[in-house]
């Protein structure tokens, strides 16, 4: 099986910081997230797409406060992969973070890849999708809206 590592336009070497190990590849299984605590005491959360796509998100759910979107349920709106939080199913683009419910809400999103037999997690997240916005710059747990 072969793993694709989702990336953005926006990633490159020079605005991550750093990697760690979050798991062998194998152990992955498509459309069932993987929760990884990085150095910082981020939670990330980390899903294999069945189409062999690897997408992190932040584990939070912005929402509750809970550290449940690992658990959350994997899908596709309109062709865009999704996570739906298993809390009060709210939508989340895998590829950007954004609400698909709400539009000034977000999770940030990792860079991963795979680094021979392992599944790596930046650590440090993708740039702020819209920086220009400050409503939009940090997610609502982070402003502390639960």
């Amino acid at each position: 099986m072969s793993v694709l590592a989702h990336t953005t336009t926006q990633e490159s070497s020079e605005t991550t910081t750093g990697w760690i190990h979050a798991c062998p590849q194998h152990r992955l299984e498509p459309g069932i997230g993987l929760a990884v605590l990085l150095p910082d005491g981020h939670q990330v959360a980390l899903f294999t797409t069945r189409d062999h796509h690897l997408y992190a998100v932040d584990n939070l759910d912005p929402h509750t406060g809970a550290t449940v979107i690992s658990r959350g349920i994997v899908g596709d709106r309109a062709g865009e992969p999704t996570v739906a939080s298993p809390m009060l199913k709210h939508v989340f683009s895998l590829t950007t973070g954004q609400s698909l419910d709400t539009p000034d809400v977000r999770l940030n999103t990792w860079p991963v890849r795979v680094d021979g037999e392992n599944v790596q997690i930046a650590t440090t997240p993708h740039p702020t999708q819209n920086a220009s916005d400050p409503a939009q710059s940090t997610t609502r747990a982070e402003q502390g809206t639960p």
